[in-house]
């Protein structure tokens, strides 16, 4: 029988005496209102009392949300010990109950006194167990999932003194640098589990709306990849990765993409299981769908991580629709990419000026409209060559590097066809990913990183990113494991919040 975590029943304060005392503990705040209300209306308006009266009813009014939510919290488990479950089980271990202990924990509305009964487990070197905190969700043993929440989605996009400053100023919540750093993390750890399944379910929603497009071509689903330099603490700038998954519609129009990010790793093995796992994932799904296959396109500059990525395992990928075949993937070297040598042939053959200039000009447009445009810019290249002016070394060095990069891509820079077709011709989702999940964040001015600091701020800023963050924690939070009574307490509690037994 399945484990549920809390019966919703009637309200612990169906007591005329308790739902007195709770009125008590209000009345401060009740009548703090009033006071702001009278002192408010017994002068005229000014901009600096509209202010000091917004600003008090608003404190006002999270102290009464903190008294609530503490009450209520608090009510959820009996008062006396001999009224709670004898044993309970939990991730597989037995615990049995002791006496309730006091502990600090945010909420939205400020830290409340959670008192909460402790369970410790029969096997000794097992940690304790505090039930109600199970049943709450609380997130690193400090906030509630709410709180949590808001200090993930904060941390996405700012440092930890400031996440510290829109605590205290937002939730008058005082914590350290430990204390935000062991929330993230803790929430990092539930979120990730749920971050590809979030992700296909974006993806093939983005499919079906391309299917539905209108437009002459099939709808495209376009990977990439692109490395980065991170500053990593005590060790100078290593490599980066990220990678991107993008939809677009039968007039080439992107509709969505979904992000991965990976800190420094030898061979980028982490991201390439994880593009390739998403791949595989999509893919699959929409075939058992009983969908079109959509054109794939890999597009990339020409750099060796995703080189090796393409020839080792894109084109080995099992193609769904057609078993025993690999998938019809086309690689595409991003177009921007390839102009950047050949401007560095135009600058090696004339220098830096207006004739560099009005030959890249032209060329450029010729790599991009004309067919084997390519073909046609490295014969224009080799006929200034062997006819203009001699080259320094410096400019030679410069003109071969550009010339033979040309010419052994020149397989994957087909870019008037791919235009025809109604293909992407330029990786710009996955350039522009480098800045928006990497250098917006862990580049900032004298910032360094450790490799598992980092990959937390990464992991959330994916989600957010990839628009499936509150799919993934909707997910995490009905996911998180609960305890159940093994053994029940010789009276039975009379709260309106009980375990469930397990059956």
């Amino acid at each position: 029988m399945a484990h549920s975590t809390v019966q919703t029943a009637s309200p612990a304060m169906a007591c005329s005496d308790e739902f007195n005392d709770f009125l008590v503990r209000l009345l401060p705040q009740v009548l703090a209102l009033f006071a702001l209300q009278q002192a408010f209306r017994q002068q005229p308006p000014a901009p600096e009392l509209t202010h000091a009266f917004e600003s008090g009813t608003a404190a006002t009014l999270r102290e009464i949300g903190r008294v609530i939510v503490a009450h209520e919290y608090n009510s959820l488990e009996p008062e006396v010990l001999d009224d709670c479950p004898l044993r309970l089980r939990f991730a597989d271990a037995e615990y049995r109950r002791r006496p309730k202990s006091p502990k600090q924990v945010g909420t939205l509305f400020g830290e409340i006194d959670l008192r909460r009964y402790l369970y410790e487990a029969i096997e000794a070197g097992e940690p304790a167990l505090f039930p109600l905190e199970k049943q709450l969700g609380i997130t690193g043993g400090l906030a509630t999932p709410a709180l949590a929440e808001r200090v993930g989605l904060w941390s996405v996009d700012h440092e930890q003194e400031q996440v510290r400053t829109l605590l205290r100023r937002e939730h008058n919540v005082s914590w350290s640098v430990t204390s935000v750093r062991k929330v993230t993390t803790a929430l990092r750890d539930g979120l990730a589990a749920f971050r590809e399944e979030a992700q296909v379910a974006r993806v093939l929603e983005l499919l079906a709306k391309a299917c539905a497009s209108k437009g002459k071509h099939r709808p495209v689903l376009a990977a990439g990849r692109d490395g980065i330099h991170v500053p990593i603490r005590q060790e100078g700038y290593h490599e980066g990765a990220t990678a991107t998954l993008s939809v677009q519609d039968r007039r080439g129009k992107r509709l969505g993409t979904v992000y991965l990010g990976q800190m420094p790793e030898a061979g980028q093995g982490t991201l390439s299981a994880q593009l390739t796992s998403l791949l595989h994932k999509v893919l699959t799904q929409w075939h058992a769908l009983g969908r079109p296959a959509p054109r794939l396109a890999y597009i990339t500059d020409g750099g060796n991580h995703p080189q090796e990525y393409y020839r080792q395992v894109l084109r080995r990928m099992d193609d769904p629709w057609h078993p025993g075949q690999p998938l019809a993937w086309q690689w595409v070297v991003d177009f921007w990419h390839g102009c950047g040598y050949v401007n560095q042939l135009a600058t090696a053959l004339f220098g830096a000026g207006d004739k560099a200039a009005r030959w890249f000009a032209k060329w450029r447009r010729w790599l991009r409209d004309r067919h084997h445009g390519v073909s046609q810019v490295l014969r224009s290249a080799m006929w200034h060559y062997n006819n203009g002016r001699q080259l320094r070394k410096g400019q030679t060095v410069d003109y071969w590097k550009a010339y033979r990069y040309l010419r052994r891509h020149a397989l994957w820079m087909k870019y008037a066809a791919y235009r025809r077709q109604g293909m992407p011709i330029g990786s710009g989702v996955t350039e522009a990913a480098c800045k928006t999940v990497f250098t917006e964040r862990l580049k900032r001015s004298g910032m360094t990183w450790s490799h598992t600091g980092g990959q937390v701020i990464l992991d959330l800023r994916v989600l957010v990113l990839s628009a499936v963050w509150h799919e993934a924690h909707g997910a995490y939070l009905r996911s998180r494991p609960q305890p159940t009574v093994s053994k029940q307490a010789s009276k039975r509690c009379c709260s309106g919040h009980e375990l469930i037994e397990a059956a």
